[in-house]
């Protein structure tokens, strides 16, 4: 299916065209109709489905299509909720690719940095305003944010909002919304509490449900390494010797883990950094966006920290430790394979992390292949593997973009694969 035969106007499919899409992913294709039908929505998607344009598109078209009926200063019509800084960057940027032709206006805040620009923005009137709760909350007792005219809300990463400690500003906020307005609520999860607020908040929703979580992995390359764990900085080091890694994320358990990497990284001249709770929120949105300009090769984050990065040309994500619970073992890989692209997720695992890979393996409902001709292999004691069968030694694939990674050897026993151009 492609855009065009989902009922959109003419400035958003010329958006889309110049972003270069023009299929939407299964998401997309169901909630765009019901959105622009004005239905409720309960969306159960992980990051990386295409989910902000789900909502960020149809949203444009009901603003654009009432447009004409305004006057007077534009008052706040739509409200996106986020977690984080930096989701809420993201979306705004969405909004601005989208809505480019369209005429309205669009503002993102956040705390940890002056209100003042925000507030300069707020006075001139937007049409559709990105918030983290905290600052959302601040500017609203200020008297900057009024949402008496609120047309449509959008709760986006809602069982994040719970695990980040959110959910009671969260309900502070609904507090203030229009009894009559459509709500849009997304969620990776529905724990009982999220399940709670959903009810609350949506009236006969329509119910869209992509990518369960068994199967968000399966159009990624994934490989495991048994290492034991005082080698697991010489074999990342070893993985990042091939250039055709472009960028990787890795995942640490510990904020302290990630910056002991990003120390060992800048001693062999590779250019990295981590995000983690301890950094500003100006240094993790640095970082991040020289990751995503391409002037950093390697972005080392803490799960939290990691949420909302969304990068459609990252090509690896390497967990150098396993996390304690198998479903951000998925969402830690979730981070590569999007916008359409393959991804290749790597997996160091030592004789500590033996249970957490039986869990992560139980949840897939698959074996991580293993790749055991590498430098730096486990000793007799983590070698076995986890009800699961070795394949033969070789050497890892890091071509991505097609659907079966190939790659030849080079001289020195070296590995060598062209990154194909981005597949949107």
């Amino acid at each position: 299916m492609a855009f065009q035969k989902l009922a959109l106007i003419e400035p958003i499919l010329k958006a889309l065209t110049d972003e270069g899409y023009t299929t939407p992913t299964p998401i997309q294709q169901q909630s765009i109709p019901l959105v622009l039908e004005r239905r409720d929505l309960l969306g159960c998607a992980q990051t990386g489905t295409g989910k902000t344009a789900a909502f960020a598109i149809p949203i444009l078209q009901i603003l654009h299509q009432e447009k004409e009926r305004e006057t007077g200063r534009k008052q706040i019509k739509v409200l996106i909720l986020t977690p984080t800084r930096e989701l809420a960057i993201q979306i705004d940027e969405s909004f601005a690719a989208y809505g480019r032709y369209t005429g309205l206006t669009h503002a993102v805040i956040f705390g940890g940095v002056s209100q003042v620009p925000q507030v300069n923005q707020l006075r001139h009137g937007v049409d559709i305003l990105v918030a983290t709760p905290g600052r959302l909350l601040d500017l609203m007792s200020q008297g900057y944010v009024g949402l008496q005219h609120l047309k449509i809300f959008v709760l986006d990463e809602a069982d994040r909002m719970l695990d980040m400690g959110f959910i009671h500003d969260v309900k502070r906020v609904i507090i203030k919304l229009p009894a009559k307005r459509q709500t849009l609520f997304f969620s990776a999860t529905m724990p009982p509490e999220i399940q709670k607020l959903a009810d609350v908040l949506l009236t006969n929703p329509a119910k869209v449900e992509v990518t369960p979580v068994s199967s968000t992995v399966d159009k990624i390359d994934q490989s495991l390494f048994y290492v034991d764990k005082p080698n697991k900085p010489s074999l990342l080091l070893y993985l990042l010797k091939d250039r055709a890694i472009v960028t990787a994320l890795v995942f640490t358990r510990t904020k302290h883990g990630a910056d002991k990497v990003v120390k060992i990284l800048h001693r062999e001249n590779i250019t990295a950094a981590a995000i983690h709770g301890n950094k500003s929120q100006n240094a993790r949105q640095h970082a991040l966006t020289q990751f995503k300009n391409g002037n950093l090769r390697v972005l080392v984050a803490t799960d939290i920290a990691a949420r909302g990065i969304d990068i459609d040309d990252l090509t690896h994500v390497i967990n150098f430790e396993l996390p304690d619970v198998p479903e951000t073992y998925v969402h830690r890989i979730g981070r590569t394979g999007r916008a359409g692209n393959t991804g290749i997720a790597f997996s160091f695992c030592d004789a500590e992390e033996r249970l957490e890979l039986r869990d992560i393996q139980r949840l897939i409902g698959k074996s991580i292949p293993i790749i055991d001709s590498h430098p730096y292999p486990a000793s007799a004691t983590n070698s076995a593997p986890v009800q699961q069968q070795q394949r033969p030694p070789q050497r890892p694939s890091f071509k991505r973009g097609g659907n079966q990674p190939a790659g030849r050897r080079t001289q020195g026993g070296g590995f060598h694969a062209n990154r194909s151009g981005n597949n949107r």
